[in-house]
C-alpha cells in the first residue's frame, strides 16, 4: 500500500510527459481562449449599440441607396439597394485589381528582364525605375498621376481625337463600343467552348512531345480555336454588330465606353507601383537559375530569346511564384487608397453606406470579409499553379 501513490504519481507524469497530449491540451486552451475572448467582444459590441439605440443586422442592404455612383460596371440608380451600390463598388475593384496584374505582371516582367541586360543603358534605366518607385509612396503616385491626366488635358469641347470616335479630355478617355446583343450570347458561349478546346489541345501536343519528342505549334492550337470558333459562329448569326460612338452632349460625351479620369489614375499607380516589385522577382528568380543551364542551351545552338523563354523562364518559375503571390494581394488590398482620389471601389462607396445608416461595424465587417474572400481566391489558385510547377519527385 505504501507504494501504491508514488507509481501512480510517476503515471501521471508520464502521461502528462506525452508530446502529443500536451500539444492536444494546449491547443484546446488556445481555442478557448480565443472563442472566449470573441464572445466578449461581440457581447460588448452589441450591448454598447443597443445603449446608444443603434441598430444591428444587414437589414439596410435592402433599403433604398440613394446616392449616386460616377461609373460601374453593371446599371445603377441611386433608387437601387445598397446591396446592389456594395455589389457595384465590389465590381470596380475587379475591374482595377484584375487589370492591374496583367499589366504589372507583363510590365515587370519585362523590366526585370532589361535590369540583367548586358546593355548598359538599358539596365541602368532599368534599375532607376525599380528604385525609384519603389521607394516614393503609393499614395503620393497616385496624386500625381490624378494631377498630371486632370491638368495635361483640355476640357470636353477641346477634347483631343487622335481617331475617329475617340476623344480624350479631363473627363476620361471615350471609346466606340459595341452595342450588346441577343445573339452575343452565342458567341460569348462559343468562346468559353473554344477555349476549352484549346486548353485540351496544348495537353495533347505536350503529352505528344513526351513521348515522340516532336513539337506542336502551340500558337496554332491556341489561336485557331479561340478566334475561328468565336468568329465563325458571329457570322453565322448574320453578324448583327452596330456601334455606340462618343458625341458631346452638354458639357461631357454621351455613349461608347468610357474610362474616368479617376479609374486611369489608380490603374496606372497600382500597376507601375506593383510592377517594381516584380521587375526585382524577376531578376532574383532568373539570377538563381545556374548559369551553368544557359550555357549548355546556348552550345546545343538555341537563340537566346528561346533560352530564355524555355530554359530560364520555366526554372525560375519556381522562385518567383511565391513571393509573386504576395504582390498580387497587395495590389488588391492597395487599391482600397481609390478614395483618395475619388474612383468608387469598395472601400468608397461601404464608406457611403454607414456613414448613412450607421451601420459602422457591419460595414466594416462586409469590406473585410470581401477582401479576405479574394485574396484567399487568388492565393489558392497561385499555391495550385505554384504546385503545377514545381519538381516531381520520381
Amino acid at each position: 500500500m505504501t507504494m501504491s501513490k508514488p507509481v501512480e504519481t510517476t503515471r501521471r507524469q508520464a502521461v502528462w510527459n506525452d508530446p502529443r497530449l500536451r500539444a492536444i491540451v494546449y491547443q484546446i486552451l488556445v481555442l478557448g481562449g480565443v472563442l472566449l475572448l470573441g464572445w466578449y467582444l461581440v457581447s460588448n459590441t452589441l450591448h454598447r449599440l443597443e445603449q446608444q439605440s443603434i441598430a444591428t443586422g444587414f437589414g439596410f442592404l435592402e433599403k433604398e441607396a440613394g446616392f449616386g455612383i460616377s461609373e460601374s460596371l453593371i446599371a445603377y440608380t441611386p433608387a437601387d439597394t445598397y446591396l446592389r451600390a456594395f455589389l457595384v463598388g465590389v465590381l470596380n475593384t475587379f475591374k482595377v485589381g484584375l487589370v492591374g496584374i496583367v499589366l504589372a505582371t507583363l510590365i515587370g516582367t519585362v523590366i526585370g528582364i532589361a535590369r540583367l541586360s548586358s546593355n548598359w543603358l538599358i539596365a541602368r534605366l532599368a534599375a532607376i525605375y525599380v528604385e525609384g518607385l519603389r521607394n516614393i509612396p503609393l499614395l503620393l503616385q497616385l496624386f500625381l498621376w490624378y494631377s498630371l491626366i486632370n491638368e495635361s488635358l483640355p476640357g470636353p469641347r477641346q477634347a483631343l481625337s487622335p481617331l475617329p470616335g475617340v476623344f480624350m479630355s479631363n473627363r476620361g478617355l471615350y471609346l466606340p463600343a459595341p452595342v450588346w446583343q441577343a445573339d452575343y450570347g452565342y458567341v460569348a458561349l462559343a468562346l468559353i467552348v473554344a477555349v476549352v478546346l484549346a486548353l485540351l489541345l496544348v495537353r495533347w501536343a505536350h503529352r505528344r512531345q513526351d513521348l515522340t519528342g516532336q513539337q506542336v505549334p502551340l500558337s496554332l492550337l491556341v489561336l485557331g480555336p479561340v478566334l475561328g470558333l468565336p468568329v465563325l459562329v458571329f457570322f453565322v448569326l448574320g453578324a448583327p454588330l452596330q456601334w455606340s460612338v462618343p458625341e458631346l452632349k452638354g458639357f461631357n460625351f454621351q455613349g461608347g465606353l468610357s474610362l474616368s479620369p479617376e479609374y486611369a489614375a489608380l490603374l496606372t499607380g497600382l500597376t507601375l507601383y506593383t510592377a517594381a516589385f516584380i521587375a526585382e522577382i524577376v531578376r532574383s528568380g532568373i539570377q538563381a537559375v545556374a548559369k551553368g543551364q544557359s550555357e549548355a542551351a546556348l552550345s546545343l545552338g538555341l537563340p537566346r530569346s528561346k533560352v530564355l523563354r524555355l530554359v530560364i523562364l520555366p526554372q525560375a518559375l519556381r522562385v518567383i511564384v511565391p513571393p509573386l503571390t504576395s504582390q498580387y494581394l497587395n495590389l488588391i488590398k492597395n487599391s482600397s487608397l481609390a478614395v483618395a482620389i475619388g474612383y468608387p471601389d469598395l472601400v468608397s462607396i461601404a464608406n457611403t453606406t454607414l456613414n448613412q445608416t450607421g451601420q459602422a461595424v457591419e460595414g466594416i465587417a462586409m469590406i473585410m470579409a470581401t477582401y479576405l474572400t479574394i485574396s484567399l481566391a487568388i492565393a489558392a489558385f497561385m499555391n495550385w499553379y505554384n504546385k503545377r510547377i514545381a519538381f516531381k519527385e520520381r
